[in-house]
């Protein structure tokens, strides 16, 4: 897992959000609805607190099996070791049932942070038993990063973010805005708010701007939640495409929708705001659909 530790320049924003967005895709395509489901609600922060005066190698054992319970692997024992090392941690994935983790020593003096390490090496372990990944090192971590947040243990990896004017610390490859976003989809989808869980402010702060990301892409024609200026947009391009079917007429960059000319005539394409799978719907006034992936219910004005 990478580590951003103290002393080290934080990068913020949304950088890997498509990346994001494709990992929330996948996780609803392995699991499925009912799947995904099976992870509410979050791991309780008192199963993951780790006092100072709690002895290293039981606490860390006790906070590895609140993960493996959380995230329904019964059959699986983490055994947790400290060392030196670059990263945060490191996990050995083989046939199970009995997984090795390696922590950074510097978690035996950072023991409040334990159980976000332990949330981001358990969850490999999870994808891997599911046979989930993304090619490449860098896309597959900050899929594991997301699948944490997303499936209830991960709000640990936004509270270990801690800034000031002179050191940082992050853990993960999200960035805190990243970590957010994910997190308040999840809320939005389970109805769950993570908020009083922070006991870093920076992390409140960075949940409250990734909620913003996520509340914009729930309010985007050609969903009726849209505001002025979006469905002002929507009807232009709609008038185009409507004007020249057969045209391909697709929208500048960053609109999030996009018109095509079939058989039963015009329809807009669009992520679903909950699992970013595409949808398509067809274009004749006020529509109401279903996302067949996570089921969410898209009212739009079309």
């Amino acid at each position: 897992m990478a580590d951003s530790p103290q002393g080290s320049p934080v990068v913020h924003g949304f950088p890997h959000l498509d990346t994001v967005r494709s990992a929330i895709t996948a996780l609803y395509r392995r699991l499925s609805y009912d799947g995904v489901h099976r992870f509410a609600p979050s791991l309780a922060p008192a199963d993951a607190a780790f006092a100072d005066a709690d002895d290293l190698h039981l606490g860390a054992q006790r906070v590895a099996r609140a993960m493996v319970q959380h995230l329904r692997l019964p059959d699986a024992r983490m055994i947790v070791a400290f060392r030196a090392m670059e990263h945060a941690g490191s996990v050995e994935l083989a046939a199970g049932p009995e997984y090795f983790i390696e922590l950074n020593d510097r978690f035996r003096t950072h023991r409040r942070d334990i159980g976000a390490a332990l949330s981001h090496e358990v969850m490999h372990v999870l994808l891997h038993r599911l046979g989930l990944e993304f090619p490449g090192t860098r896309d597959n971590e900050i899929l594991t990063d997301t699948a944490a947040a997303y499936l209830g243990a991960g709000w640990l990896l936004l509270d270990a973010f801690r800034e000031d004017a002179t050191s940082s610390q992050k853990l993960g490859y999200l960035t805190p805005e990243e970590f957010g976003y994910v997190l308040a989809k999840r809320a939005l989808a389970f109805d769950e708010d993570p908020s009083p869980w922070f006991t870093s402010p920076q992390a409140y702060t960075a949940y409250t701007k990734g909620r913003a990301q996520a509340l914009r892409e729930s309010a985007q024609p050609p969903l009726a939640a849209a505001g002025w200026a979006g469905r002002r947009r929507y009807a232009k391009d709609r008038r185009y495409a409507q004007d020249h079917p057969g045209a391909a007429p697709v929208p500048g960059p960053g609109v999030p929708y996009a018109f095509e000319t079939g058989g039963d005539g015009l329809r807009v394409a669009f992520a679903c705001p909950t699992c970013h799978q595409r949808n398509r719907v067809p274009v004749r006034g006020r529509v109401r659909a279903r996302c067949a992936l996570c089921r969410t219910v898209l009212d739009c004005t079309t």
